[in-house]
């Protein structure tokens, strides 16, 4: 992601110089990897077309980078400056600190009903939908056709036997990293929730509470350890130790066999020509798994009041056209029903098919719960412990089941 662009404008609440003009302050993640598709260009452009047809509302939009952008917000909560709308990856906390209007209040019926259902699901905080869906995405696995060629296998995995054996394979004919497993700080949650899901779990219980330590996900680290890692299926760099931009870019130089993607590797890929093709992550005996979603967030503050004001530019956020346009832009899945319906019915967007197809039966992280950022913060430091040469998975996976214990009883 690029670095932060500074934030220089009035907070939000401050009118225009007695004017009676409302300033809705915005402050939004960068999905661009660029000065040249900054999201930024995105935001200035739309917020000049809603204001265009609302000349009594400026919109002043900050965007900040994934590293940056929720301390930002946490940090302007904190000293009383909350901005009206923010556009991150949590919302959790600051629904549970009663500071975020409901969806209902702010949304009209038809835009608030278009968001997909399962993704309503997880904007709920007991019961009340406080997490307006911006942006999704699904993970595949993607392969090296090249590679699997020259390496003699004729078709992708579709169980974690199939999976080791081509790792094997692709280590014998010379592939660098054969499977890419980043368990690294950046994004270790992505990689960690993926296996456990196709191990048949996950995060949750069946009853919706923390079970990190459960058998199945200790077998799936277990197996990933003794399988894959110790075995030297994985490159030379520790996964501990391999995040997911440099394993994205590792594949994109044709380096690595196999790994779990999401739509942006779809575009980099292909523009270093890389020939590669997807499926759905293999699972312990194949057959059904549930595969991960991944969705961030806007909410709105209550903090500054404008509620009729953010309401309309939200409805304008959401309609048709603009949920497309910025979909297209980053390689990333629609949040409502009918972009969701308009992008699978047009052949400019076929490579996202299989992502979309995925997205309905997908399971997101448990952003709903105020603790998940810690828990998150803690697998991101921990997990790659369980498959180091000493690792001891059931420990790890225990010691990570009493911080996210801890964190959810508030301790």
């Amino acid at each position: 992601m690029v670095s932060a662009l500074g934030m220089t404008a009035t907070l939000g609440g401050c009118g225009g110089s007695g004017s009676g003009e409302v300033t809705l302050k915005l402050v939004a993640a960068e999905y661009g990897d660029s000065k040249a598709n900054s999201s930024q260009a995105y935001w200035d452009d739309l917020a000049a077309r809603y204001e265009k047809t609302h000349p009594g509302v400026r919109i002043d939009v900050s965007v900040y980078s994934w590293n940056d952008v929720d301390a930002k917000v946490r940090k302007m909560v904190d000293a009383g400056e909350a901005p009206d709308m923010a556009q991150i990856g949590a919302y959790a906390d600051y629904a549970d600190e009663g500071l975020l209007y409901q969806a209902g209040e702010l949304l009209s019926i038809p835009v608030q009903a278009d968001f997909l259902p399962q993704l309503v699901n997880a904007g709920t905080v007991h019961r009340i939908q406080y997490g307006m869906p911006f942006a999704a995405s699904t993970r595949v696995l993607f392969y090296n056709k090249e590679l699997f060629e020259e390496a003699g296998i004729t078709s992708p995995p579709r169980t974690w036997k199939e999976l080791a054996a081509d790792a094997a394979a692709l280590e014998d004919a010379g592939v660098k990293i054969p499977y890419a497993l980043p368990l690294g700080p950046e994004e270790a949650q992505a990689e960690t929730m993926q296996w456990m899901l196709s191990g048949g779990a996950g995060y949750l219980d069946d009853v919706g509470s923390y079970d990190l330590d459960s058998e199945q996900n200790v077998e799936t680290f277990t197996w990933l350890k003794e399988e894959l890692v110790d075995k030297g299926l994985t490159g030379p760099t520790a996964p501990a130790q391999l995040n997911r931009a440099d394993a994205f870019a590792a594949f994109t130089r044709g380096e690595v066999g196999m790994l779990n993607g999401h739509p942006s590797l779809l575009r980099s890929a292909a523009e270093k020509g890389v020939e590669f093709g997807t499926v759905t992550m293999p699972g312990r005996t194949g057959g059904t798994h549930a595969a991960m979603g991944v969705a961030d967030w806007m909410m709105a503050f209550k903090q500054n009041g404008h509620q009729r004001e953010i309401g309309s530019f939200l409805d304008f956020v959401y309609s048709e056209e603009n949920v497309l346009a910025f979909s297209r832009k980053y390689d990333l899945l629609p949040t409502t029903t009918t972009a969701s319906e308009a992008m699978a019915a047009s052949k400019s967007d076929a490579e996202l098919a299989a992502f979309l197809d995925e997205l309905p039966e997908t399971e997101l992280y448990p952003v709903g719960k105020t603790s998940w950022a810690e828990v998150s913060a803690a697998v991101k430091q921990r997990i790659g412990e369980a498959v180091a040469p000493d690792g001891d998975p059931r420990a790890v996976l225990d010691e990570l089941q009493q911080v996210a214990l801890k964190a959810e009883n508030g301790a």
